[in-house]
Formats: C-alpha cells, structure tokens, sequence
C-alpha cells in the first residue's frame, strides 16, 4: 500500500530521478514531469495527493503553474527552488503554496515537509 500519490515537476532530470527514487523507496507512488505545461496535463491520469514544483524552469515557470493549478485545483503544493530571494518565497506562499524548500535539497528534510503538509491536508 502506497503512503500517496506525488507528482514532482523539475526540468532537472537528474533531481527528478533522484527525489522520485528516494520517495518510491519509501512507499510512495510518484510520477515526473518536466514542465509546468506537461504537470498539467498529466494531473487528470495521475491523480496526485501532492505536488513537488520547481520554481524556476523554462516555459511555464513554477509560479505560473501555481496559478493555473490553484484555479482548478486544490492539491496540496510544495515548491522547491534554488532562489534565495525572499520575494519568490513570498510570492509562492501566497499564491497558495503549502510549503517551501530550497535546493540543494535535503531527502530527508522533503520527505519530512511531505508527511506535514500530507498530515495537515488530509
């Protein structure tokens, strides 16, 4: 029995691959995408219980995203940048992230924060 479903959106293949390994050996369900854009349209098939989005990436950046996916939906969101600006963090937040972590991400911090804000969104 899987603990959830979790989407995570990077354009870095590498970090997908490394957070998607590290969630599935801890029984959860996790699926990859690279862009604003295909998270999405992937939403419908997957039917995530939370999100992990990249802030920064090309095309349809991470707050875009936010936007279109908190006028549709109210899946729990956690973005994951390498930006130090206080203003992003901000910006995230109030547009309805439900938590913030910074890269080079601790494994074990992000699955920390995805057990809270699972816990507090149930």
């Amino acid at each position: 029995m899987t603990k959830g479903r979790i989407v995570i959106c990077d354009d870095e293949p590498d970090l997908c691959e490394m957070v998607a390994e590290y969630l599935a050996d801890r029984d959860y369900e996790t699926h990859s995408c690279a862009s604003g854009s295909e998270l999405l349209d992937c939403l419908p098939q997957t039917n995530p219980d939370l999100v992990i989005l990249d802030v920064n990436m090309p095309g349809m950046d991470g707050i875009a995203a936010l936007r279109a996916l908190r006028s549709d939906h109210d899946l729990p969101v956690i973005m994951l940048t390498a930006a130090a600006e206080t203003v992003d963090r901000i910006i995230g937040l109030e547009l309805g992230a439900d938590d913030y972590i910074g890269k080079p991400v601790d494994l074990r911090e992000l699955e920390a924060r995805v057990k809270a804000v699972m816990r507090r969104t149930a």
